[in-house]
């Protein structure tokens, strides 16, 4: 009598099947992309041309003046817009071709945010915060307790998983949105000036606990920033200068 067929796990084969078909692929691409706003009758050239390859687990700082188009070109990665020409693809997939309910599930299952303001919402706990994506995916409750539980411990909240924001400091607040970033483990961590608000000591907390999250779960980062400290730490430094890149430096 044959033995019977091994059960298998159905999300592991389609995490196996992702893997297989990106091993060789990049993260990231942009692809001569250009965006371009109108203010009243003058147009506004955000991008001009501009192309990038984002490897899986970089950690890579995009910066520039301020209107070199850093910001721009993170919420294009992000699926929070679209180019006026060009190719913006995620994992293979050209974002602008998505439906907008497609482009909302790459945003909750495949992208992490962290923005300077955190964005946390007030009558949630650090817990619910940090637990919401996870909730959204419909991930069971004892899955995601374990994974919220390791993750604020890992960031260093163990024991304030109650503490709503008001009642946690500016570098709490930050670390509760990057335990939130990840928490669905996604492809890539967009940080738009992640240091903006908050002291220089708790700056360099926060980005060696990024790089420590870089190099121990390969979580892949990109940030939008003006501070020499997230550069000091980048292994990769792309300068913007009016919408495209002026030199492109890697670092060991």
């Amino acid at each position: 009598m044959a033995a019977p067929a091994a059960k298998t796990d159905p999300h592991a084969d389609a995490d196996a099947r992702t893997s297989a078909g990106t091993a060789h692929s990049p993260l990231v691409e942009l692809v001569d992309v250009t965006r371009t706003y109108k203010q009243g009758k003058i147009e506004v050239h955000a991008l001009r041309g501009l192309s990038l390859t984002v490897e899986p687990g970089e950690f890579l700082a995009l910066t520039g003046p301020s209107g070199s188009g850093k910001t721009t070109a993170l919420n294009l990665i992000g699926a929070l817009d679209t180019p006026t020409s060009g190719k913006v693809l995620l994992e293979g997939q050209d974002l602008a071709t998505l439906s907008r309910s497609a482009q909302s599930k790459i945003r909750r299952d495949r992208i992490g945010f962290v923005f300077q303001a955190y964005n946390l919402i007030p009558v949630l706990s650090a817990y619910e915060n940090a637990e919401l994506v996870l909730r959204l995916q419909g991930v069971p409750k004892e899955e995601r307790a374990q994974r919220v539980h390791k993750l604020l411990e890992d960031v260093g909240l163990g024991g304030m998983e109650k503490r709503r924001p008001s009642e946690m400091s500016g570098g709490q607040q930050q670390r509760v949105a990057i335990a939130r970033a990840i928490a669905s483990n996604p492809a890539v961590t967009l940080a738009d000036e992640p240091t903006a608000n908050v002291d220089s000591a708790t700056a360099d907390l926060l980005l060696s606990l990024m790089e420590k999250l870089n190099r121990e779960r390969g979580v892949t980062f990109i940030f939008s920033t003006h501070d020499p400290r997230v550069m000091a730490k980048a292994r990769r430094i792309v300068h913007l200068v009016d919408g495209q890149i002026d030199h492109d430096e890697r670092r060991e």
